[in-house]
């Protein structure tokens, strides 16, 4: 078997794009999209009539951000036998009730598409509101990606959440020691992003926490196969077209022992921001990622209301 064939063995497959033909071909289980992904499928042949109609539809621009993030997510549901993930506004990243009303509202397009909730994962922002909104919206049986996750205080808290599932960001954080210090990364074992995903994975494990880790945002294979046998990886088109190229050997590395320790308390709302405002890498991180999200919404905002 290929790399991407024995990944599959011991890890749900997500690909992590917005392109139909680089997802038929892969075959993953399920996907993810975001704004930066929408936009880039909005500016594709394969979306052009979706863009093209909702331009001269009535409506908000918001609201046809939110019909193109549907429709999108509706055909890649017809490709892929699991689930969706789409976010809502990332300006919405520091306001709880506004985050639930979006989640609730892109619940009902996709029910008006056929897609069933039971299929999507509504994307929030692992702010501490993020988190709050996605607590309410899981118990409303609205299940939730919790996305730009660097810290660890992030992932604690929406495993005391309830949160259904987590995105900690790989890539973003081996950027930033790349750029900001002299740690030399040898290999995936020295790698920063790779550590994250770990630490986060055995812990959750070893507290008897449901919240399924999927890590994401890779920036090569080696971070792939160093987290092989963590329950989810949302992986580019590009890596799994090099994974499915590679016919050596990939061993597991990451597994579940079936030990089990009770939970420590549940992380505070003070604790959480101060755990986040001493680290500069995730402060910057977070900051960052959610100013590129809404970014690509404006650009994406723009090109639908032409």
């Amino acid at each position: 078997m290929n790399k991407l064939e024995q990944l599959r063995a011991m890890t749900t497959v997500v690909a992590d794009t917005g392109d139909l033909e680089a997802i038929t071909r892969h075959k993953p289980t399920d996907a993810t999209t975001n704004p930066s992904l929408l936009l880039k499928a909005a500016a594709s042949p394969e979306f052009a009539d979706e863009v093209a109609a909702l331009r001269a539809s009535q409506g908000t621009v918001a609201d046809k951000v939110d019909r193109f993030a549907v429709s999108v997510g509706a055909k890649i549901s017809q490709i892929i036998p699991g689930v969706i993930s789409t976010e809502v506004s990332a300006r919405l990243s520091f306001d709880t009730e506004a985050t639930i009303t979006k989640a609730e509202e892109l619940i009902g397009l996709y029910g008006d598409a056929g897609i069933g909730r039971d299929r999507v994962l509504i994307k929030v922002a692992a702010t501490w509101e993020g988190i709050r909104a996605a607590e309410t919206l899981e118990q409303r049986g609205i299940h939730c990606n919790a996305t730009l996750i660097f810290s660890f205080a992030q992932a604690r808290a929406c495993a005391d959440a309830g949160v259904f599932l987590i995105s900690p960001f790989v890539g973003r954080i081996t950027d930033w020691y790349t750029a900001n210090t002299e740690l030399v990364i040898e290999g995936p074992a020295d790698d920063p992003g790779v550590q994250s995903v770990t630490r986060i994975y055995n812990y959750f494990k070893d507290h008897g926490y449901n919240t399924v880790v999927m890590g994401a945002s890779f920036r090569n294979t080696a971070q792939v196969e160093a987290l092989a046998g963590c329950d989810r990886l949302t992986v580019s088109p590009d890596l799994l077209k090099q994974l499915e190229d590679d016919e050596s050997n990939l061993p597991r590395c990451l597994s579940d022992s079936g030990d089990r320790s009770a939970p420590p308390e549940t992380l505070s709302q003070s604790d959480f921001l101060l755990a986040n405002n001493q680290d500069p890498m995730v402060s910057e991180k977070l900051s960052d990622g959610i100013r590129r999200f809404v970014a690509d919404q404006e650009k994406l905002e723009a090109l639908l209301n032409r």
